[in-house]
């Protein structure tokens, strides 16, 4: 099967050719930094990051830019009210913060979240704040082309002319009159109440630090001009793919398409959106209290549990979060880790050198199928399956297999980065629990041979009672931690 991913702006699954052969270049929308990562933003990011490591298993170089909108309406809001009278400081809002200190903060704060799940830092990471210039000369390119204009009352603005391009509404298949009034900058020097800010003027209001000098006046960019005018500089005026949440599509990616396509650059080839996450089948609200947070996720469960919930539904789709997900999400990653824990410890000395193989034609086929990721998991499950066979059977070179082809797939779904520091410490106190168990099960081994019974079950009562289950097998015994 070919490679084929759904396209937004077709609304059709489509083949999927590069621009350019054995290359790919990938944008998908990162963060507005003005506070904790949601699990809406992270559910995004594992997304887009497996479809990045499948691309490269598939053989392409990516190319992938996440941008972080590090200026914006919400983050200056945010930081004016810090400096007000009788602000309450929590754990998240600090009294007196700077709009850029608080942006910065918070973009560590996902720069965090992500690492704990696995999802790959970028080729690049570029800041608004840091492409001003690309902004203005874009926004020269669109006036030029007569389809922006300064606003008539003097403020500053520069605005979009969305009725000087025919094909406005082309991603969402809207008409302009059907449209909403853009709400991005004030109405009172706009041609047409759906034109969006290009560029907003500085006012009194705001920040000094909030403005640059443009040929407009000071000022700061529009929300939407950030992602064209930093897609370019990295991508080049035409490239592959660009992703991001579905409730990016309108206005935010409708407004990007058209300022980039106006301005007289081919923009994206494939548009790729995925689905929200739903608390017990309802839009997540803090207003109702059925919200969760990654942190607290992390909180309940380890990061590689979080991680495969997370990205085990089809990306297009909502993923719907229970009270009881993650015990379920943690149950299949059990039995995921328990074979490989077996088939490591059957195959000894051997096992190092088993390592990420082919994956599974089925895994394979699930993939290249608009990145199927469930189907893409019943195939990993049912190698495991297979592989679990093969230890009952004690056929050596078909768990090899096995788990060569296990490891892929847990690569390319992004299982084995999840909570690496924490998998590390894990590992190392694993090691040393080892150590002190295997002790007491060659004890516990003379008294069998000695058949010395009632040492043999106490040394295995005392265990029980710390939490580790011993598993007698043919080819001796071996350990469990107890749920």
């Amino acid at each position: 099967m070919s490679l084929r991913f759904y396209d937004t702006k077709t609304a059709s699954v489509r083949d999927f050719q590069p621009i350019t052969e054995g290359e790919v270049k990938l944008y998908y929308c990162g963060a507005t930094v003005q506070g904790m990562p949601h699990v809406g933003h992270v559910r995004s990011a594992i997304v887009f990051d497996v479809l990045v490591r499948w691309l490269e298993y598939s053989g392409f170089a990516v190319t992938t830019v996440r941008n972080v909108t590090d200026i914006d309406d919400k983050i200056l809001e945010k930081s004016s009210k810090s400096f007000a009278d009788g602000f309450e400081a929590d754990e998240y809002y600090k009294p007196r913060e700077e709009w850029f200190a608080l942006a910065y903060r918070f973009e560590q704060e996902f720069a965090r979240a992500y690492q704990a799940l696995g999802v790959r830092r970028p080729t690049y990471e570029p800041r608004a704040t840091g492409h001003i210039t690309e902004m203005h000369e874009l926004i020269a390119q669109l006036i030029e082309n007569g389809h922006a204009y300064a606003a008539s009352d003097d403020s500053g603005d520069v605005y979009f002319d969305v009725r000087s391009y025919a094909q406005y509404g082309a991603l969402t298949r809207q008409k302009i009159d059907d449209m909403q009034d853009a709400a991005d900058s004030d109405p009172r020097g706009k041609k047409d109440p759906r034109d969006f800010a290009l560029w907003k003027g500085h006012k009194d209001t705001d920040p000094l630090t909030a403005s640059w000098p443009s040929p407009w006046g000071r000022g700061r960019p529009g929300w939407h001009l950030e992602c064209s005018a930093m897609a370019g500089k990295y991508l080049g005026s035409e490239f592959d793919i660009h992703g991001g949440g579905l409730d990016l599509r309108f206005p935010h990616h409708e407004n990007e398409m058209a300022q980039s396509n106006a301005a007289g650059h081919g923009f994206a080839n494939f548009w790729m959106h995925n689905g929200m996450v739903t608390y017990q089948g309802e839009k997540m609200s803090k207003s109702i209290g059925n919200t969760i947070s990654p942190e607290e996720m992390l909180a309940l469960a380890p990061a590689r549990v979080v991680r495969y919930f997370l990205g085990q539904a089809q990306y297009r789709s909502m993923l719907d979060y229970r009270p009881d997900s993650l015990t379920e999400a943690g149950a299949a990653v059990e039995r995921i880790d328990t074979f490989i824990s077996n088939a490591r410890y059957r195959l000894g000395a051997n096992a190092s050198a088993i390592v990420a193989t082919q994956v599974p034609e089925a895994f394979a086929a699930a993939m290249d199928d608009d990145l199927n990721v469930p189907m893409g998991l019943a195939a990993l499950h049912e190698t495991v399956r297979q592989g679990n066979a093969s230890l009952d059977q004690h056929d050596d070179a078909a768990t090899a297999t096995a788990l060569g082809q296990v490891l892929a797939m847990t690569q390319v779904l992004g299982l084995d980065d999840a909570g690496d520091e924490q998998n590390s410490a894990a590992s190392a106190e694993h090691e040393v629990l080892d150590q002190l168990i295997q002790a007491q099960l060659a004890e516990r081994a003379e008294a069998r041979a000695a058949k010395d019974w009632s040492r043999s079950d106490a040394i295995r009562d005392a265990l029980a009672a710390a939490g580790i289950t011993v598993l007698d097998s043919a080819d001796g015994a071996r350990w469990t931690l107890n749920n």
